[in-house]
């Protein structure tokens, strides 16, 4: 059984530890024989963060800083996405109820991490990372792998995003001539964010924990509520 669909909630308190729970039971909402261009987009971003020197991660330096971070979803730019999930779940398997933000509209929607990434490549480079797939009821159907890398050669590290993705099929008419709107170009400038936002974190030293709701945690962890929140409309499952 997929993720129950609730209509828009309107002054009022969301349920959001409920909507989490429910993920348990939604499926994966695509397979990976349909992913081709041009219905898909394929996309990598690459953003620079501050070199080590050559060889192997430095102990408490930019890489393991940046691992960090992106181990507690603290990369997402508040403005545009947050996470709520628990963080006594291991990592491989656990599902992450994200809030998209969009002019006054907040759509709830289920990822889980599928695959973590922890390994040296050729030439040493040490990569260390994970992978989320959208669940039933999200916007997009797709995949998005993120990972820091050290290039051992150079001593350069950089945070890459790796996606494909395209928008649910599934989404009715009013989301969707949003989404035509918005959608891609929300995006563009999400993945964006994400390597502006970890570059200023780890040359700031910041590594705050996430604020606590329940059993779950809300990240990033400097994601506040805004007293016009109050005025948003809400909706779990849109896709």
């Amino acid at each position: 059984m997929g993720v129950a669909r609730l209509g828009w909630w309107m002054f009022g308190r969301l349920d959001t530890e409920r909507a989490w729970r429910e993920l348990a039971d939604a499926r994966v909402n695509y397979s990976l024989a349909e992913v081709r261009r041009p219905a898909w987009n394929l996309d990598v971003h690459r953003g620079g963060l501050p070199a080590e020197p050559p060889g192997p991660p430095e102990p408490g330096g930019t890489w393991d800083r940046a691992c960090a971070l992106v181990r507690d979803y603290e990369f997402s730019p508040p403005e545009i996405v947050r996470a709520l999930y628990d963080p006594g779940a291991p990592l491989l398997g656990r599902d992450l109820l994200l809030q998209a933000r969009f002019h006054g509209l907040h759509f709830y929607c289920g990822v889980r991490i599928t695959e973590v990434v922890d390994e040296v490549r050729r030439g040493g480079d040490r990569v260390w990372g994970w992978s989320y797939e959208t669940l039933e009821g999200h916007l997009e159907r797709g995949k998005v792998t993120y990972e820091v890398v050290k290039h051992a050669a150079s001593g350069r590290v950089e945070f890459v995003a790796t996606s494909y993705s395209q928008a649910a099929p599934t989404l009715g008419p009013v989301t969707a001539l949003g989404w035509r709107l918005f959608g891609r170009r929300t995006q563009l400038r999400f993945y964006r964010r994400c390597g502006q936002r970890l570059r200023h974190l780890v040359l700031a030293g910041q590594h705050s924990a996430p604020a606590v709701s329940g059993r779950l945690v809300l990240a990033p962890s400097d994601a506040v509520a805004h007293r016009w929140d109050a005025l948003a409309l809400h909706r779990v499952a849109p896709g």
